[in-house]
């Protein structure tokens, strides 16, 4: 069987911890009299944290020192931090653990490829660390998705080409990633939304053994 490399985003394919980036950036937000809306999250989505804070004070047309920056920063990731100590297992997206056991039983390659500083602790917390063979987060990459640095990285690490990797994103920014790349992209989430993805699912429920069997043939 032909090896290839499955390069999963974190936020909103594999755990929902966009919930707690909103709630932690509402709270930066109101402190500065700005009305933030999750019509205005999803400006943040596959962004880095220092361009949401970028966009967020933006909206509220802020000026601000870097020293002010940086405490905001700060702040939101300590926010962030309490949120995701108390995740379990019962977070993980639907359809995931099924993905990933049938591409570990049958000897695939999987890399986590996610601008998440934070990627490893909320693995653990969740408890599927263990699939993974590689791990590239924002603590590796100094270009934020659309650029593929974090995917071109996570390929290479598993010892494989473009052509040879699968990006599965919930993000236009990671779809053209993923595409710029020259790798196979998958994009979770609504179909109009991520127009430039390759294969679309709603979510991995729809995603069944013989599409992962093709990805791998292909």
């Amino acid at each position: 069987m032909k090896t290839k490399a499955f390069i999963f985003d974190l936020d909103g394919v594999i755990v929902d911890t966009a919930k707690y980036h909103y709630l932690a950036w509402q709270k930066i937000a109101s402190q500065l009299g700005i009305d933030f809306t999750h019509e205005h999250n999803e400006l943040l989505k596959g962004v880095s944290r220092v361009r949401s804070l970028e966009i967020i004070l933006g909206l509220g047309n802020i000026e601000a020192s870097q020293e002010d920056k940086d405490k905001w920063l700060v702040q939101k990731n300590e926010d962030y931090l309490g949120y995701i100590t108390n995740m379990k297992e019962d977070e993980i997206l639907e359809g995931v653990i099924t993905v990933l056991q049938f591409l570990k039983a049958n000897g695939q390659l999987i890399a986590l490829g996610s601008a998440s500083k934070n990627a490893r602790p909320i693995l653990e917390k969740v408890n599927i660390l263990h699939y993974f063979d590689v791990i590239v987060d924002g603590n590796d990459v100094t270009n934020a998705k659309p650029d593929p640095e974090v995917f071109v990285r996570a390929a290479k690490l598993l010892g494989k080409t473009a052509s040879e990797s699968i990006v599965f994103e919930d993000s236009v920014a990671g779809i053209q990633a993923a595409n710029i790349a020259g790798m196979v992209s998958v994009g979770i989430g609504h179909k109009d939304i991520l127009n430039e993805a390759q294969y679309n699912f709603n979510d991995f429920t729809e995603i069944d053994n013989n599409f992962l069997q093709t990805l791998v043939n292909t």
